[in-house]
């Protein structure tokens, strides 16, 4: 029986492999179809799955309906469903129908490209889009590949930072003898979507000759619009910049691109002694934010993904796609400010919306009270963050089903629930 079980087994048969695929392709579309039936934050219990699935593998095959529906049953209950509509606490993780097709090419092919010779198509695609980016980006040519730049595409990669603040730590750190060596500056900081003033953290790095990163992981996507650009005003300064596509580009997890200017700076710094580098990094406190460079081996071709949505959709739909996630955030933000009840706590830049119940002395923890409300519901999911010592709420539009109705749903929803608490 072993024996022709094992001359049976093809785990890459083309016509199975076609048949199981539309069939997960159909069973995805109509979790999609249903999204907005299931409560938005899940509500299991912690061990959940343990007592729903058997302690041990399966010796023989089981069927693909079988799995789909386990996947129903014991999986799906398990998910807080990042793709709904009315999802608003995280930075969003988008999702499309060319990053999906994307990823599919991508693991399909399932190509390890490390090395050129690996497979060329990899490494040249890769360098093709992040240029492409740039572009859009409007990035100086130090950082492109068609210049003298370069870049890559990794899996992934705080309020405003003080350019006085900073210049102030620095001198401090130097006489303490040690030596600064890296500056983060931020594009959109995830508790409240504040930008760092690029162009003024560059003069400092450039005196005191430190390497100046921009995380533009958030709000680089939305830099491809003419009037969101000035919020990289200043990148000409820095010495490398990241933004995440997965977060608001319409490419489905996982994509980061990085660009570096001038490579070969990054070699020397490589070439000072690794320990030297995290004993000054853990003592100073003008390192803002410094982590150890490490080069992956195994890398998804992960351009394909992006080289498909960037073709599939064109620069006129992403910034479609961006306005009006933009929009809708001014929209709330408006419906907040006609409530008296209400603040807004910083200005909105992008599709991030900080505000809060106005709270009475004795009721401190009014608005954690209202974010739980709002969120047992299982209609809405919200976040938090404390800004300066403020307990804000935090709504992130941008999920790619979200609508407008889904943004006014939600702002009902916040409004029963403060009565109700007010009450």
């Amino acid at each position: 029986m072993g024996s022709a079980s094992r001359k049976t087994f093809l785990p890459l048969d083309p016509m199975t492999f076609s048949n199981e695929s539309k069939a997960v392709i159909d069973f995805i579309a109509d979790y999609y179809k249903n999204l907005e039936k299931y409560p938005v934050q899940c509500t299991v219990e912690p061990g959940y799955l343990s007592a729903m699935l058997p302690e041990s593998a399966p010796y023989c095959p089981e069927p693909l309906q079988d799995i789909l529906e386990d996947v129903s049953n014991c999986i799906i209950p398990g998910l807080t469903h990042w793709q709904s509509p009315n999802f608003f606490a995280y930075f969003h993780a988008n999702a499309s129908t060319a990053g999906f097709l994307g990823e599919m090419l991508c693991s399909g092919f399932n190509v390890v490209g490390f090395n050129w010779i690996s497979s060329p198509a990899a490494t040249e695609l890769e360098s093709i889009v992040l240029d492409w980016m740039g572009k859009m980006l409007k990035l100086p040519s130090s950082f492109l590949f068609s210049g003298t730049g370069g870049g890559v595409l990794h899996g992934s990669t705080w309020f405003s930072l003080s350019p006085e603040n900073l210049r102030f730590v620095i001198e401090d750190d130097i006489k303490s003898g040690l030596v600064p060596l890296f500056l983060c500056a931020t594009t959109g900081t995830t508790p409240s979507g504040a930008v760092d003033p690029i162009a003024e953290l560059g003069k400092v790095a450039m005196e005191f000759k430190l390497w100046l990163h921009i995380d533009a992981a958030y709000a680089g996507s939305g830099c491809i619009c003419p009037e969101l650009r000035h919020y990289l005003d200043g990148v000409e300064l820095a010495n490398s910049i990241s933004m995440n596509p997965h977060k608001w580009f319409l490419t489905n997890m996982d994509c980061c691109c990085l660009w570096i200017k001038e490579p070969k700076l990054l070699v020397d710094s490589l070439s000072t002694d690794p320990e030297i580098l995290r004993n000054n990094a853990s003592k100073s406190k003008a390192v803002v934010d410094y982590k150890d460079w490490q080069i992956a081996l195994s890398r998804r071709f992960r351009a394909l993904k992006l080289w498909v949505v960037i073709r599939r959709y064109g620069l006129a739909n992403l910034m479609y796609h961006i306005r009006s996630d933009i929009a809708m955030a001014k929209r709330f933000e408006a419906l907040v400010g006609e409530d008296e009840r209400f603040e807004i706590v910083v200005a909105r830049k992008f599709a991030l919306v900080c505000f809060r119940l106005k709270p009475k002395v004795e009721e401190e923890d009014l608005n954690c009270k209202l974010v739980e409300a709002i969120n047992s519901s299982g209609r809405a999911f919200v976040s938090h963050a404390v800004l300066s010592g403020i307990y804000v709420i935090r709504c992130a539009i941008g999920t790619t089903l979200t609508q407008q109705h889904h943004v006014d749903a939600l702002w009902k929803l916040i409004q029963d629930k403060a009565q109700s608490l007010l009450m």
